[in-house]
């Protein structure tokens, strides 16, 4: 898609996307607003996903969840939101394998169903490069690389996992900075988690993420993780509720809130 002026805003974006006009990645889209990831659960399983989110900030920060069970839109967070449609891709959860990917959940939506909305790194990605540091699968056109880690989550209820973390390569004087200015954003993931050797938390391949896209890595540079929300994904296939609906990884829904909002100082 072509990110032209007239496709910056975020209900511009949302409705290309609903009239089924757009389905990749949502990586340097809308410039200034939040993005974010999306749990949905039956409402039997909501309360131990609700407890699994509180217990881990860093991977689940949530920033809006559905007023009552059954509703499709998110008036908290944007106007004219539908869930069943605004985001670009959608996966779909039985007993915790992934089933299918969808660009529109409409026709297996029910009544019981509870949404979640966790930040997401796209959203502090603006202020590191209003910062001066580059992003390097915004300049490469590509989606953030993902990786499963062998850091333990705190379990709560019925869900656990290892985090799921988001990379990109900086030098070493700019992760100092990155973590000086992510340290702002608590809301969306806050600071990078580790910076350096990937073995040492249980990356054996830099270069085959589990999920995104593999960037460059130039001389020099180290690579530089953040808690990512995609954990849930891992919790769910743990706890393999009978039925769950996320966004596919890199495919956020675009909110009306501004990423100034999401900062702490």
């Amino acid at each position: 898609m072509q990110k032209d002026a007239s496709l910056t805003t975020p209900a511009a974006i949302r409705k290309l996307v609903r009239a089924g006009d757009y389905s990749g990645h949502t990586s340097g889209f809308a410039p200034g607003f939040v993005q974010a990831n999306l749990v949905i659960l039956p409402k039997q399983y909501a309360f131990d996903f609700l407890q699994f989110s509180q217990a881990n900030p860093k991977s689940c920060p949530i920033i809006a969840t559905s007023h009552s069970p059954g509703v499709t839109d998110m008036p908290t967070v944007g106007e004219d939101i539908d869930i069943r449609s605004d985001l670009p891709r959608y996966r779909i959860f039985k007993n915790g394998q992934m089933v299918e990917e969808v660009t529109d959940i409409s026709d297996v939506w029910r009544d019981d169903l509870v949404t979640f909305l966790i930040g997401c790194s796209f959203s502090f990605e603006e202020a590191l490069i209003a910062a001066g540091l580059e992003i390097r699968n915004i300049t490469e056109h590509k989606n953030v690389p993902m990786y499963v880690t062998n850091m333990p989550c705190q379990s709560a209820g019925m869900f656990h996992a290892n985090m799921v973390v988001s990379m990109r390569p900086m030098k070493p004087a700019d992760a100092i900075r990155a973590i000086q200015v992510c340290s702002r954003f608590p809301s969306v993931h806050g600071a990078p988690v580790h910076f350096g050797d990937p073995a040492a938390i249980g990356i054996k391949n830099i270069n085959k993420p589990e999920f995104g896209d593999a960037v460059t890595i130039k001389n020099g540079e180290v690579p530089v993780f953040w808690a990512c929300g995609v954990t849930p994904q891992i919790a769910i296939a743990n706890a393999a509720p009978d039925f769950c609906i996320t966004h596919s990884p890199g495919h956020m829904l675009i909110t009306d809130i501004p990423n100034s909002r999401m900062a702490a100082l």
